[in-house]
């Protein structure tokens, strides 16, 4: 399993086409959904999502594992910085005034927000609060909360939130029932922003600074609640029987189960091992070898354990193996380049992965906002004002990752990364790849999971042949969180997760000012000028034409940094399940497995006891 980034827990897609009818001089609350770009799928008065089930029954239990490396926790604060918050809370206990559709694209519905207007000069973002929007100890949800959980998360809360945040200017609590978010500039997400926010309660941990509220308990307006938990070992949420979103569009046929209880595991092959014996029900599993190796016998041919592959119409995103520009062994392009040749991933493919996956050509693949070929018309138009600042290979065609299928070969591209190295000053003497000065060329990579070892092993090999010196450290994901937090590593395994509307994250990822903002996202170190500007046009981009366009030129000039070495990716979701489920005939095109799992399915037979 890749280690995921998850900044942007929070993020969810609205829109500013519905408010075009309001820009028009209607001044009435009927903004039920806001759509960036297109008209939203579902009418006012809309009965449920097509991929949920309203008639689903309601109880049962659902047993997961730790949904990815982190081993325990020891927080219940998933919105500040140290520490590693318990596995489902932020999916569980946390609401935004609104939520987004997994069947469209950047589009979102109102949730703890009931309308929701942009005034004319897209400089504000209005929303009237549900009058049924209750916290779990059964206060009603006020502007004042909105206003103090913004505040707060700006104040306190992990760094990125300044970041995705920086344009807004400030919260307005305008009456009983109202708040307003005023903006700096009339960048056209900031009402998905703002409409994604986390809101919590004010008496949430009363008196203890934001920053070390630990394991009390969230006070906040999510279907569940925290029933018990044993540090290390499990942590488990029951419905909330006061739950106030029941009936709610948005709400109907989902969160069906009424106990989903999450245990840890130290690793994939306990992890493993446990579900075969029965320890838990739903496992995703993203090692290709397992899936083609493990996942047989007896309980699969009687149908106890079934085993499938959900499609889904994710961008792939960005996996893989992310170099830190701060380290000064890093920093030519010439070296980077050379440093991906050595990856050969048709092997892997072949040998390791059972020829299950496609290689990842983009920071936006299997999407159209990735960049292929020369440029478009619409991709020189905001390149050529940068011509100075960049490569001018960026005006050629997109580069493709290293291949060794025939006529290519790891050998052939060995001696181009040597090539390579030698130009940057780099040459193989006395048993190593050294500088002019004698000094060995080495770095680490830092990985928090056992299963990736044998493909590092197998890079690992590649580079020594070129003189490079590797060493590989595998560590526990809390002391990989808090190196990363700090920058503090060479090389690491890195997947950021799939967008199909990029916007403001982009700066957290990809801006200048993440680079020094420790816990941002901006792992790389990136500072580039012609980058924070193609962010800015990508932000501000008035139609899906244009974030296309933006994307793709900075995809291309991303990519010719050459400041990641490509992984690997596949087009379908991985589920084993034990055969006691229901699920809705429609799927949903946009989404991940493990939510999908807990907001949409239902039990059908009781669990067995354990």
């Amino acid at each position: 399993m890749i280690r995921v980034h998850a900044k942007a827990v929070f993020r969810v897609l609205a829109s500013a086409v519905a408010a075009a009818a309001l820009m028009c001089g209607a001044n009435a609350w009927a903004a039920h959904a806001f759509s960036l770009y297109d008209t939203p799928r579902y009418p006012a008065g809309f009965s449920h999502f097509d991929y949920l089930n309203p008639d689903a029954p309601k109880g049962g239990d659902l047993y997961l594992a730790n949904p990815d490396s982190r081993t325990s926790f020891d927080k219940f604060n998933p919105f500040s910085m140290k520490g590693v918050a318990a596995a489902g809370v932020s999916n569980l206990m946390f609401e935004s005034l609104a939520i987004s559709s997994t069947d469209e694209v950047a589009t979102m519905y109102g949730l703890l927000a009931e309308d929701m207007v942009l005034a004319p000069d897209r400089l504000s973002m209005t929303f009237r609060l549900h009058p049924k929007a209750r916290f779990n100890n059964g206060d009603r949800v006020l502007p004042e909360d909105v206003k103090y959980a913004f505040d707060t998360l700006m104040a306190k809360g992990a760094p990125q939130f300044k970041m995705i945040f920086a344009d807004v200017k400030q919260c307005v609590v305008v009456d009983g029932t109202t708040v307003r978010f005023d903006f700096k500039s009339a960048n056209r997400e900031l009402p998905l922003i703002v409409g994604g926010m986390p809101v919590f309660s004010r008496k949430w941990a009363a008196g203890t600074p934001f920053d070390k509220i630990q394991l009390t308990p969230p006070i906040s307006s999510g279907p569940y609640l925290i029933e018990k938990y044993d540090l290390g070992r499990s942590i488990a949420f029951r419905r909330n029987p006061a739950y106030w979103g029941n009936d709610l569009p948005v709400r109907r046929g989902a969160f069906n189960f009424d106990r989903i209880v999450y245990r840890f595991y130290k690793d994939d092959v306990a992890r493993l091992e446990a579900f075969m014996a029965g320890e838990f029900d739903v496992v995703v599993e993203y090692r290709a070898k397992n899936w083609a190796r493990a996942y047989k016998g007896k309980p699969f041919d009687t149908g106890e354990i079934i085993k499938t592959t959900l499609k889904h119409s994710n961008g792939a995103g960005m996996q893989a193996f992310v170099m830190n520009l701060r380290r000064p062994q890093f920093q030519d392009a010439r070296v980077r380049r050379a440093l991906g040749l050595a990856l050969d991933f048709e092997w892997m493919n072949r040998q390791l992965f059972y020829s299950q996956y496609a290689r990842i050509d983009s920071f936006f693949s299997n999407s159209e906002l990735g960049a292929h070929g020369a440029p478009s018309e619409a991709e020189l138009k905001l390149l050529e004002p940068l011509r100075d600042q960049l490569d001018p290979a960026v005006f050629g065609p997109a580069p493709l990752p290293p291949n060794t299928d025939a006529p290519g070969s790891l050998r052939a591209n060995l001696l181009k990364a040597r090539a390579l190295f030698k130009e940057a000053g780099w040459e193989y003497r006395d048993g190593a790849l050294r500088n002019a000065k004698g000094e060995a060329f080495s770095f680490e990579i830092l990985d928090d999971q056992s299963a990736l070892s044998r493909i590092i092993a197998v890079y690992v090999r590649n580079l020594e042949k070129l003189g490079v010196r590797v060493s590989q450290r595998t560590a526990d994901f809390a002391l990989v969180q808090k190196r990363m937090e700090e920058f503090d590593f060479d090389m690491t395994s890195q997947r950021f997760g799939d967008v199909t509307s990029p916007g403001n994250e982009m700066f957290d990822m990809l801006g200048s000012k993440a680079a020094d903002e420790k816990g941002s996202s901006n792992y790389w170190g990136l500072k580039d000028p012609a980058v924070d500007n193609l962010v800015t046009a990508l932000v501000r981009a008035d139609s899906r034409a244009e974030l296309v366009a933006a994307s793709r030129a900075l995809d291309r000039v991303l990519m010719h940094k050459y400041i990641v070495v490509p992984h690997w990716y596949s087009a379908t979701h991985r589920v084993a399940y034990r055969n006691r489920f229901g699920m809705p005939k429609v799927s949903p095109k946009y989404y991940q497995a493990d939510p999908y799992v807990i907001s949409s399915w239902w039990q059908v037979k009781p669990r067995k006891a354990k």
